[in-house]
């Protein structure tokens, strides 16, 4: 008998046959999920002559593409606008969601739950029966080919709003009464008690809504007309058609416009991760 695998359960847990087989089944998914991610990047160091070579490590791989990508001032002016429109709709939609959904999880009035159904109720309207009356609107208040043109469609959502509710909901009411006791006004209970309590939420909120606004492309491609403001999506898709198809150009662009979404997922997937669990826990 192994006396060390009785001195040490973990070791017997590890070598079951169900155990291998779910990290086998793991491991593919990830190498199926990752196989486009590397594609990219092995197109990006390939010349224009090797992109339809299908092999994932080039001949003859270089630089020389990401040099030439960062070099143009356009790619770089594209970068900023996609950063700058993501960030701010991305604040707007943590502040706005949040002061709302707080205020129809702790405050009763006639007709909460009216306005809660008619915000939901959005939810199943798809986005392209929208585009008309935002253009309407964006043409009339003068936001055609301009930054608030592109935001204001998404400065607040639905699904924030439900969002931030469900989880504003499960913080006890105690601790805002205790702030009450205090003297707080309602909002600084809202900013100084009930905000950090939601923390999971708010940064599961904040990392969908900037991925969401980082890899737009259909509304930006509608409200402008000059280069000078268009988003990275909208930019890389210029190298398809200004010249013939620069494969290694887009997937240059790709590359870079992805380092962005991992630096906000690796510094909030704690906070996703927590989010799900006390999501689970609260049933």
């Amino acid at each position: 008998m192994n006396v060390a695998a009785l001195e040490n359960p973990v070791a017997r847990r590890s070598i079951r046959p169900g155990r291998i087989i779910i990290w086998t089944l793991l491991f593919l998914g990830g190498v199926v999920m990752m196989t486009p991610i590397l594609f990219m990047l092995s197109t990006s160091l390939k010349d224009a002559s090797q992109v339809y070579d299908l092999r994932l490590i080039p001949e003859a791989p270089s630089l020389d593409n990401y040099v030439a990508v960062l070099s143009d001032g356009r790619f770089l002016r594209w970068f900023l606008n996609s950063l700058f429109v993501a960030v701010c709709v991305t604040v707007s939609n943590v502040f706005f969601d949040s002061l709302v959904g707080y205020t129809l999880a702790k405050f009763n009035f006639r007709g909460r739950y009216i306005v809660f159904i008619a915000i939901l109720s959005t939810l199943m309207i798809p986005t392209e029966m929208l585009v008309i009356p935002w253009y309407l609107m964006a043409s009339n208040f003068g936001w055609v080919d301009t930054y608030w043109g592109i935001m204001f469609p998404g400065m607040m959502t639905a699904f924030g709003t439900f969002l931030m509710k469900q989880f504003f909901e499960t913080v006890p009411d105690e601790f805002l009464e205790a702030g009450r006791v205090d003297g707080l006004n309602e909002f600084t209970i809202w900013w100084r008690v009930a905000m950090p309590l939601v923390t999971p939420a708010i940064s599961a909120l904040a990392i969908f809504t900037f991925l969401g606004n980082w890899t737009a492309f259909f509304w930006p491609l509608i409200v402008t007309n000059s280069r000078d403001l268009y988003t990275l999506p909208v930019g890389l898709s210029s190298f398809a058609v200004e010249q013939a198809i620069q494969w290694e150009m887009i997937m240059t662009g790709a590359s870079i416009a992805t380092i962005p979404t991992l630096i906000v997922f690796l510094l909030l997937q704690r906070y996703i991760v927590r989010g799900v669990m006390l999501a689970g826990l609260k049933g």
